[in-house]
């Protein structure tokens, strides 16, 4: 049975309208709740495909012409009534049409949203102290302890050769699930790698977020989404030597 104040506020949390406090209760339900988990991924199933089918039709000529010769053809009080009624009718709907538009219009897209919970939960992990769950720069030893622990495998490199040095791996949520975080760091900055499998991750675009980059990349059937306070130019490259990693 999934709690009802949880339920009640998937909507506000896919939507990225909850609250830091609200936002972490959330997830504390959802890693507890495979069914919590479930109600949302169908919710964001939901969300995608609207955005995705939705489309609008003008009035066929025909139609047109036959509404408004029906409007033509009413006489007297009643055909005047008939008539503000209708033309109330009609601003309200457009009204109701415009405000709805607007708000549609207005609603953070579902990237954004991902890509917000992605840099809250770098920041969280940052301040918090628990950059990582396992320390080591031995990919034999974090693929290992991440694979025994979800149900993929991510593949894990270190690129300490080019600057980015693996420096451990954590367990996260995130778009719904538990996702592996793979840490790296470059000078003074800390990068989050999080990593999930292509088929089963929403698309996540570049930008800038509260101060910090993100930077979407896929590499053997996953997709990462690297969070940091590092300069645009240098994420970028170890997206790059993401991507081409044997």
């Amino acid at each position: 049975m999934i709690p009802q104040d949880a339920a009640r506020l998937l909507h506000a949390y896919l939507d990225g309208e909850l609250d830091p406090a609200n936002s972490r209760a959330l997830e504390a339900e959802l890693a507890r709740s495979a069914e919590l988990r479930t109600a949302l991924e169908r919710l964001r199933a939901q969300s995608e495909s609207i955005r995705a089918l939705a489309d609008y039709h003008a009035a066929p000529a025909a139609l047109r012409a036959r509404l408004g010769a029906e409007i033509g053809e009413a006489g007297g009080v009643r055909g005047s009534w008939t008539r503000a009624w209708r033309g109330a009718a009609a601003l309200a709907a457009g009204a109701a049409a415009g405000v709805l538009l607007a708000l549609w219009l207005l609603r953070p897209a579902a990237d954004a949203g991902l890509a917000r919970e992605l840099v809250e939960s770098h920041v969280r992990a940052t301040l918090g102290g628990r950059l990582y769950d396992v320390a080591s720069s031995d990919q034999h030893t974090v693929k290992p302890w991440l694979s025994a622990r979800l149900p993929y495998s991510p593949p894990v490199a270190d690129f300490s050769q080019h600057g980015f040095e693996l420096v451990g791996a954590r367990l996260d949520f995130a778009a719904g699930r538990r996702v592996a975080v793979l840490v790296y760091q470059r000078r003074r900055h800390m990068i989050d790698a999080y990593v999930w499998p292509q088929a089963e991750a929403p698309a996540v675009r570049a930008g800038e977020r509260d101060g910090f980059n993100v930077e979407p990349v896929a590499h053997d059937g996953m997709r990462f989404v690297l969070v940091s306070d590092l300069n645009r130019n240098e994420l970028d490259d170890l997206a790059r030597l993401i991507a081409a990693a044997q």
